[in-house]
């Protein structure tokens, strides 16, 4: 293989890019009534930024290590072991998941890489839809 960078993981569509920065940032957002020195706004910026950071100088490796995160923050929310916007959770847990499933159309092991988080955000996604918290934790 040559020492040129494989970004064939960008060739996806662009909703991760543009709804997830507003969602992840509402779930990482601090419990209403605690004293935060940021903005919704604010946060949703450094989101914006961390996701462009990944996009342009990241690689496929960090990028699912990201929606890891991201699956992490959906599950526990379903779960309700974890405070967080649902309506947030829900678009966050729809993004990853059609995001995972299209993997399976790229080179390398993208695919196989993200099954356990796919099954735990199909849990995730149906528990949030019917607005059931889901039993047996996150991923």
């Amino acid at each position: 293989m040559s020492g040129r960078r494989r970004l064939d993981w960008l060739g996806l569509t662009p909703e991760p890019e543009r709804e997830l920065p507003t969602a992840v940032a509402a779930l990482r957002a601090p419990s209403p009534g605690t004293a935060t020195p940021r903005t919704a706004e604010e946060l949703a910026a450094a989101e914006r930024r961390r996701v462009e950071r990944l996009i342009l100088r990241g690689s496929r490796h960090s990028w699912l290590r990201y929606l890891a995160e991201v699956t992490d923050l959906v599950t526990g929310v379903a779960a309700g072991s974890r405070t967080g916007d649902r309506a947030a959770a829900l678009l966050a847990g729809e993004v990853v998941l059609d995001h995972h499933r299209m993997l399976i159309g790229l080179p390398g092991r993208g695919y196989g890489r993200t099954a356990t988080d796919r099954t735990a955000l199909e849990g995730a996604v149906r528990a949030l839809r019917t607005h059931t918290p889901r039993t047996g934790g996150s991923r």
